[in-house]
């Protein structure tokens, strides 16, 4: 294809990414909403992500298991193209089961929630798919070199949609008018706010998945593209992977059936429910363990497992998007609960904020990631030396300004001067870390840390904005890590990138494990979670550079 035509294909493309930030980032309003709704308590609600996220792992690993059987890569079989039309179809039907799952619903009614989780698994199986295939049809539209650049671009795209998401969320739900919490509450009670008002949202996007596939399957631009790279079967990977698939469903299978029937749970029960998610994520820290360890011993049957660098970078893969969702998603509890019942605040010191309350602030977290990836597709643009310095400076607030215009007049001029001081420490970063993938990934792992620690030991608008400053800190890793961990792989490189997106399966662990732990201890301390994975990502860094300096690999 001539550089027009890869233009054009590449803006094609970018509309599933818009997809994914939209459904993603609802979730940090929806999952609120789900507990005030169904009178679930923290955990419960984080299973809207588990469900959502563990629908990419196990459709990754459906896939490579599926071409394993067969001896021949499925994805490349069909094409990119193909494998996202297919995905859209699938995310298409998720969306329009949410229309009879949710029929009739009524404040309370906790088997309608479970039906939700089913449609939101199906969006996410659709998903997986697109994804799978969609990040390397961006690397292949045009220059290996400057793939992750594409990424980058089309991940900005992606974080406009996590920043709309929510308020359009917010708004189909709770309807322009402001409300207080005891309103909120009230208004639920009556079934004068209604579940089934999600209806018509799902259906408007179960017809744009129709029509974007519609798009991809008639578009000329789009070319099907093939990876010519043979299958290559890793056997050992692929056992290793399902044997960590049946632990997990094990133990949230266990923890579902002691949710049935139970009105109120005791102490010991609920110690055993969090004991059983700390075991699945012990599971998938001691199956990353012990692919390194064996494949160094002895590489056969492991594949891409084999490289030290992709097998870590797994972990930090699982880290990273754990992380990114864990904060949000557990956020809306945060902002809703009250310490101090006399002076209505809550834990940070701050008013309690209902459930319709929520969205700007779940907006502005999104929006962060929105900043950085608009920065870091700036050298797909390829601006010269002097301008690119300026274009950092200028981008990540004129980005800011955007999510000022979706949220118009919902922030202070105080929270807006706060988050001003938040982007330009992240501009400092990217001035530090001059393009360099391990400089940027040590930099922001280490502010990621220190956010998240001044968010646990404050109070006020620095601690909230402390927290919500993880949006900005996560923005530039994802490709970070993706570079690093494939760097090097030659003819594993596809099969590593499939690994990679099964690790998405962090969304899936993290928040509902913060979430038990809120349940148990509390929401504020819960946020220790969210420092182990950013020191994860940090030692990742380190160990990455030394395993690739070592290989003789240059990234």
């Amino acid at each position: 294809m001539d550089n027009n035509q890869n233009k054009s294909a590449l803006a094609t493309l970018v509309t599933v990414f818009f997809f994914w930030g939209f459904i993603a980032a609802s979730n940090g309003v929806f999952i609120p909403f789900c507990k005030t709704y169904f009178d679930i308590d923290q955990f419960q609600s984080q299973l809207v992500d588990f469900a959502f996220y563990f629908a990419y792992f196990l459709g990754a690993l459906a896939l490579f298991v599926l071409s394993s059987s067969f001896k021949k890569d499925i994805l490349n079989t069909i094409g990119y193209k193909k494998g996202i039309i297919y995905g859209l179809l699938i995310s298409a039907i998720g969306a329009l089961v949410m229309y009879p799952s949710i029929a009739g619903a009524e404040q309370g009614d906790t088997v309608v929630f479970y039906y939700v989780l089913g449609a939101l698994f199906i969006v996410g199986l659709g998903f997986s798919l697109q994804q799978t295939a969609a990040n390397p049809f961006a690397i292949a539209l045009g220059d290996p070199k400057t793939g992750s650049h594409r990424l980058n671009l089309a991940g900005g795209i992606n974080s406009f949609g996590t920043t709309i998401g929510p308020i359009v969320v917010a708004l189909v739900i709770f309807g322009s008018t402001p409300l207080s919490g005891a309103e909120l509450t009230a208004m639920i009670e009556n079934n004068e706010i209604k579940l089934t008002t999600i209806q018509a949202l799902y259906l408007g996007v179960g017809a744009l998945f129709l029509l974007a596939a519609a798009l991809f399957h008639f578009s000329k631009k789009l070319p099907a593209l093939k990876n010519d790279t043979p299958f290559e079967p890793a056997n050992k990977a692929r056992n290793l992977l399902i044997a960590l698939a049946l632990v997990i469903l094990g133990c949230f299978g266990y923890i579902f059936s002691t949710y049935a029937g139970t009105a109120v749970a005791d102490s010991s029960l609920e110690n055993t429910r969090l004991i059983l998610l700390f075991i699945a994520l012990f599971a998938v820290v001691t199956s990353v363990l012990v692919a390194n360890k064996s494949a160094a011993k002895n590489n056969i049957g492991w594949g891409a497992m084999k490289y030290p660098q992709l097998v870590l970078g797994m972990l930090a893969i699982f880290c990273y998007v754990g992380v990114e969702v864990t904060i949000q998603s557990n956020l809306g509890e945060l902002l809703k609960q009250v310490a101090d019942a006399a002076a209505n605040l809550n834990p940070l010191g701050l008013p309690v904020l209902d459930d319709a309350q929520i969205a700007p602030y779940i907006s502005l977290y999104w929006g962060g990631l929105m900043i950085g990836r608009w920065v870091g597709a700036i050298t797909v643009f390829n601006p010269s030396t002097g301008l690119k310095k300026w274009l950092l400076i200028l981008v990540p607030y004129v980005a800011f300004g955007v999510i000022l215009l979706v949220n118009f007049g919902k922030y202070t001029t105080n929270e807006i001067l706060i988050f001003c001081v938040c982007i330009a420490i992240q501009i400092v970063g990217f001035f530090l870390a001059k393009d360099n993938p391990v400089k940027t990934l040590k930099i922001f792992a280490s502010l990621g840390v220190l956010g998240v620690l001044i968010g646990l030991f404050s109070t006020g608008n620095v601690a909230l904005f402390a927290f919500l400053s993880g949006g900005l800190f996560c923005s530039i890793m994802w490709p970070c890590i993706f570079t690093l961990s494939i760097a090097g792989l030659g003819k594993y490189t596809s099969q590593g990138s499939a690994f990679l997106v099964m690790m998405i399966l962090g969304g899936a662990i993290i928040p509902p494990l913060q979430g038990k732990i809120a349940d148990i201890f509390s929401i504020q301390s819960s946020y220790w979670i969210a420092v182990m994975c950013f020191a994860y990502l940090l030692l990742y860094a380190f160990r990455a550079k030394a395993v690739l300096d070592k290989q003789g690999v240059t990234y």
